[in-house]
């Protein structure tokens, strides 16, 4: 491997996954794997120790999850391009790693050739994204702007998540059934949907919705 390879650190808490990675990667001609890590603390240490040019970093990871692991990255070690590896790819999780600092922005299902390229591109310090992820960031940008979900109509769609009835939401919250009816056509028309199931899924894609 010649002085000029570029020197990349494979992030991902999964064993297989980055031996995977690893294994990919290995015989590739100008890339020259430097270490590994399995969670972002260990992962910053590496990047401290070993100064690489890529680090390919997985999003949810114990200790410290992807982007807190690529905005301490970006913010302690400017030269590492930081490109998220993950399987993925909800309008929240992408936000959240572009916002953090990252390059570019990955799925798994990549091809060999992909990624060889991705890390060639990111160490050149051009933006990547996976086909599917440009996709949504370009649908996102395209949406009207819709007001912001109250506190209180976060809670009755959470409620709703959970499996909850009019009733039993009512309940839960010790608000009457009518009010609850009244958040859920309020939360239905800024989510523009017209149904309980409907209105999780939107949420949950863009953000608005938490879930274990």
């Amino acid at each position: 491997m010649s002085g000029e390879a570029l020197r990349v650190v494979v992030v991902d808490d999964h064993t297989v996954m980055r031996a995977g990675v690893i294994a990919l990667l290995g015989g590739e001609d100008g890339i020259d794997i430097v270490g590994e890590a399995g969670d972002g603390r260990a992962a910053l240490e590496l990047i401290a120790r070993h100064d690489p040019d890529v680090a390919l970093v997985d999003l949810r990871m114990p200790v410290l999850d992807g982007v807190a692991t690529t905005t301490e990255i970006t913010a302690r070690h400017p030269r590492t391009r930081v490109l998220i590896l993950t399987t993925y790819d909800t309008d929240a999780d992408i936000e959240r790693g572009v916002e953090a600092g990252a390059i570019g922005y990955l799925l798994k299902d990549t091809t060999r050739e992909q990624l060889v390229e991705a890390i060639r591109a990111a160490a050149r310090g051009e933006t990547v994204l996976a086909p599917r992820v440009a996709e949504k960031l370009v649908a996102r940008m395209r949406r009207p702007v819709q007001d912001p979900l109250t506190a209180r109509e976060t809670d009755v769609l959470d409620a709703v998540a959970d499996g909850l009835t009019n009733a039993e939401i009512g309940r839960r919250l010790v608000i009457t059934e009518a009010t609850v009816k009244t958040h859920l056509l309020r939360l239905f028309a800024k989510l523009d949907v017209n149904d309980r199931t409907r209105a999780v899924v939107v949420a949950l894609e863009r953000g608005l919705l938490r879930r274990p």
